[in-house]
């Protein structure tokens, strides 16, 4: 598969790099290139300083040709803008936009994006630990 990864922030370089090792096509977009120090010395991909709410940005690091687009940036509006412009402008098929912020996660979620909110995932995590319950 052919990744778009915007942001190379902790959770972005891991990614990128097990994807990388997984045999997929990745590039990583940040607009901050001491970001990509995270990156692991052998890592294939293509790292690229540039705004994902940038469309050309987002055009040089190939967003017409890739199977997937993340934004993982620290940022709940920067991810759900350039969210939408990859998916409504570029007609990604498949776009995946972490949400720090619960309310707006089911929000954007209805937008027809795919979302993931890190402070649910942990809430419900911890809530299992402390309860020995599931989420239900």
């Amino acid at each position: 598969m052919k990744i778009l990864i915007m942001g190379c922030g902790r959770v972005g370089a891991k990614l990128a790099e097990l994807l990388d090792k997984a045999g997929h096509k990745v590039t990583m977009l940040d607009t901050d290139e001491y970001s990509f120090r995270r990156l692991p010395g052998d890592f294939g991909g293509t790292a690229l300083v540039g705004s994902g709410t940038d469309q050309e940005a987002l055009k040089k690091a190939g967003i017409g040709d890739v199977d997937v687009f993340l934004t993982l940036t620290q940022g709940d509006n920067r991810n759900i803008m350039a969210a939408q412009i990859a998916r409504h402008i570029f007609n990604v098929k498949r776009v995946i936009c972490r949400i720090y912020d619960p309310r707006r996660k089911e929000l954007f979620g209805e937008l027809g994006i795919e979302t993931i909110s890190p402070t649910t995932i942990f809430a419900h995590m911890l809530k299992e630990k402390i309860t020995g319950t599931g989420q239900g």
